[in-house]
Formats: C-alpha cells, structure tokens, sequence
C-alpha cells in the first residue's frame, strides 16, 4: 500500500499545483496584476509548491531526510534530466538565451546552501540567512524588470497574458475559485499521502529517508518542471526552458529549505556534504558552456547530462 499511497499522493500534487497556479494567475489578472508580475510571483511561487508542501511535511512528519534529499536531488534533476530529455527531442538553441547574471545568483545560491549544510544543521538561523537572500535576490529581479519596463522597446517583449501558462483572460469567477480550492485543498492532501508512502517504502526496505527523498520524491516533483522545458523547446522558447530551470533551483534551496526549517531542524547527513552536495553543485558548473560560451543543447549534450543523472541514481542506491 507505500507505494499506491506515494503514487496517488504525487499524482494529486501535481494536478494541485497545476490548478493553485491557473487559479491564481487568473485571480491576480482578474484583479489588476501585470502579466510580468505574476510570471515573476505567483508561477514561480506555484510550480514549486510541491516541493514546499513535501517539505513541510516532512518536518511535520519527523522525517526530515526527505526535505533535504527532495530539495538536492530536485536541484541535480532539474540540471541533468530536465535539461538533457528535451534536447533529446529537438536542440535547445540556449546561445540566443542571455541568463548570465540569474546564473551567477542561482551559484551564489547553491554555495550558501552548502556553506550552511557544513554547520550540520539547517536551523532558524540557517532559515533566514537563506530567506534574507532569497528577499535580495527576488528585489533585484523586479528592479532589474521595473527598469525594462521604462523602455518602451524592452516593454513589448515583456510577458503577455496568453503567454503565462493557464492564463484564461475569460475565466469565470466560479472557475477561478474552484482552481484555488482544488489547489489548496489537493496540495496538503498529496503532500501527506507521498510522505507517509515514501517513508513507509523507506523502512519496508531499509533504505535512509535521505536516499528516497534524492530519488523517489525529488523525481517526481521535477515533473513540472520537465512538463515545461519539454514545451519550452517544442515551441523554441529555449530562454524559458533555461529561465525555469535556474529559477526553480534558486527558489528550492533558498524558499523551500528556509520555510521548513523555520518549522523544524533539518539535520544534515554526512552523505550529503561528502557527496550528494557536491554532485549538485558539479551539475549546475555543467551548463557553463550554454550560459557564458553560447554553446546550444544538442542531442548529444542531452544523452550526456541524462546518462550522467542514471548513473548518480544508480549510486545513490548502491
């Protein structure tokens, strides 16, 4: 029953997710909100629920392995994998994308993120340093898109409505509700079901709670963000395949982490700083090529990255 119950709790987060971020796109739109705005808020904030909710369940659940191993093996997922499967369907031209400077932050990110891991714990301390960065970081981005706004050339390749992902300029109100309490409501509900079938499935097999949060859960809530990178590059919008994946890892390791260990300590395994961290950050130093030397993703960078993912589950598990 573990694993129908993490199944049917990871299936149920996805399709919540899915409607809190339709309905509250359309709500904010409804209500006056920029386009930009809400693409830069509320569907950041959105996709990653799934990621906060497991999280602070975990906590709430006194199994705090599987936050961490979600937020790291999310982080090395959506490098390897969501950025290796869509090039191997078509090549991602990222040498058009200019996503330096959301690159240099999500490093800058990820080397707080384990200069905090050595402490041994991830505390309320830990929490606000990394919530203190994720506030300078989320400033900076709206400074920096207050001041393209001002352009009116920039202006016009800012965010529109039908661009944002569920945006429905004639939504009903009615429907804009249920999305929200679909999404309220299923988010919390599949939290619960994933954590109390991953931790079940853990102590059927003796595995660490670390280890089926690296695989397992992280897996499965990177599945929005591959959903979207494998659009992204159906419809040649290399820039918003690379933006959501930098994004979504900045998010993870400074949002994610930062509200759960408000809500409880995180212990850090020593696996953790003797491997999985390092082999999160080796990962994000991959793309390099495609941020600074404007290589593109081709098909053979895709069977790279996605064969270099299966072998670090195949030793993850080992």
């Amino acid at each position: 029953m573990d694993w129908v119950f993490a199944t049917l709790g990871l299936i149920i987060l996805l399709l919540a997710g899915d409607s809190l971020v339709r309905g509250a796109v359309n709500l904010a739109l409804r209500i006056g909100v920029p386009a930009l705005i809400v693409s830069l808020t509320i569907v950041a904030f959105g996709t990653s629920a799934p990621e906060l909710l497991i999280s602070v369940q975990a906590i709430m659940a006194d199994v705090p392995g599987i936050a961490l191993g979600n937020v790291v093996g999310s982080n090395t997922a959506n490098i390897l994998l969501v950025l290796g499967i869509p090039a191997l369907i078509a090549v991602m031209h990222t040498s058009e994308c200019d996503s330096r400077k959301t690159y240099m932050m999500m490093i800058a990110a990820s080397i707080l993120f384990i200069g905090l891991a050595f402490r041994g714990v991830f505390d309320w301390i830990a929490a606000l340093v990394l919530l203190a960065a994720l506030a300078l970081m989320l400033g900076d981005s709206f400074l920096h898109a207050r001041r393209h706004r001002r352009d009116a050339a920039a202006a016009a390749a800012l965010v529109d409505e039908e661009d944002l992902e569920g945006a429905d300029p004639d939504m009903p109100w009615w429907k804009i509700l249920v999305f929200l309490a679909l999404g309220l409501v299923g988010l919390p509900l599949g939290a619960d079901l994933l954590i109390d079938g991953s931790s079940g499935i853990a102590r059927q097999y003796g595995i660490p709670e670390s280890v089926i949060g690296l695989t397992l859960v992280a897996l499965g809530t990177s599945l929005p963000e591959l959903a979207t990178t494998v659009m992204a590059v159906i419809r040649r919008q290399a820039d918003v395949a690379l933006g959501n994946v930098i994004g979504s890892n900045m998010f993870n390791l400074l949002a994610i982490i930062g509200v759960a260990a408000l809500i409880g300590p995180i212990p850090v395994d020593p696996q953790f700083l003797r491997f999985d961290l390092w082999v999160m950050l080796g990962a994000s130093l991959l793309i390099i090529p495609f941020v600074f030397l404007g290589r593109d993703i081709t098909r053979i960078w895709g069977i790279g990255l996605t064969a270099l993912y299966a072998a670090y589950i195949a030793l993850v598990l080992t």
